[in-house]
């Protein structure tokens, strides 16, 4: 095995925490990744790693290598990144990861035309509605909702995800519509799980003043289609984003409702493994999700 080869293959033992995952990224076998760990080793005349049944972890000596090893490897993506753009325009795979609903009702269509415009591209989605390690799931990009924690991480802002009330006609017939905040409680209301606070929604009225209220009702879910679903059924009254309700809302299966009241607006961010030499393949489609998410984008079909 090159040099070159063994750093790249050392940087990811040390972020996957395991030489055969390592392995299997490299299509090698175990022995032969380990192999090559240890004539680096003996080459260096120093301990890398340190070996249990559990894992792998780097030793002093190894942790400072590990840092080195990584700014080369970044640099020769950048090289390839720059010889591929010169050549034929972005390229190699692109790695994505998304949420279920954002991911499969916004991410795919503008995903599938951005591929078309670049036939030389492979892109690698997958979604998942929980957080999700990049580095060691070697992810080039992902797009997560709400603020974000400091990190080191390398961020863009790509947009805003708005959310809204809304309920059946059907419910609004036989349970009637609230007309402000605290009505909720009386209400069967349909929780998503996931963010807005659970069971405690928050609004913010005309006047700018926030309001709190718990709610329950027969359906609690961390899944947005299974709210929705049961939304337009005629069980309960729903938040969701617009991006969700946008159809259905059109077609009167739920209309809006308290719409003098704002629910907290979600922020939108593409995420990658370091803020330094990004990769042209990263850097083309984040622009390309900028295009797309500015303004009201919510209110256009993807």
């Amino acid at each position: 095995m090159d040099r070159v080869t063994a750093v790249i293959l050392f940087t990811r033992i040390v972020e996957t925490g395991s030489f055969s995952k390592a392995a299997a990224e490299f299509g090698i076998t175990q022995p032969t990744a380990t192999k090559a760990v240890a004539t680096m080793e003996q080459r260096l005349g120093a301990r890398l790693l340190h070996r249990t049944t559990r894992g792998v972890s780097p030793t002093e000596v190894g942790t400072l290598y590990y840092d080195k090893c990584k700014a080369i490897a970044h640099e020769i993506e950048a090289a390839d990144n720059l010889a591929t753009l010169m050549q034929s325009g972005v390229g190699g795979t692109l790695r994505v990861s998304t949420s279920v609903a954002f991911g499969r009702r916004v991410v795919v269509p503008l995903a599938m035309k951005y591929m078309r415009e670049h036939p030389s591209l492979t892109v690698d989605l997958s979604f998942d509605d929980r957080y999700v390690n990049m580095v060691e799931q070697g992810i080039d990009l992902a797009i997560r909702m709400g603020r974000l924690a400091d990190s080191t991480l390398g961020a863009r802002w790509l947009g805003q995800n708005p959310w809204l009330m809304v309920a059946a006609p059907s419910y609004l017939k036989t349970q009637g519509t609230p007309k402000q905040v605290m009505d909720l409680s009386q209400h069967a209301c349909l929780v998503y799980s996931t963010v807005q606070g659970d069971d405690r929604w928050m609004l913010t009225g005309p006047d700018g003043r926030e309001q709190v209220v718990p709610v329950h009702g027969p359906l609690r879910s961390n899944n947005l289609s299974a709210v929705l679903v049961a939304a337009r059924e005629g069980l309960g009254i729903a938040i969701l984003p617009w991006y969700v309700a946008r159809e259905s809302v059109a077609d009167g299966s739920v209309k809006p409702i308290l719409e003098r009241y704002t629910l907290p607006t979600q922020e939108i961010h593409a995420v990658f493994p370091s803020p330094k030499l990004v990769p042209g393949k990263v850097s083309s489609f984040i622009e390309h999700l900028r295009g797309a998410l500015e303004g009201a984008w919510w209110e256009r079909a993807m």
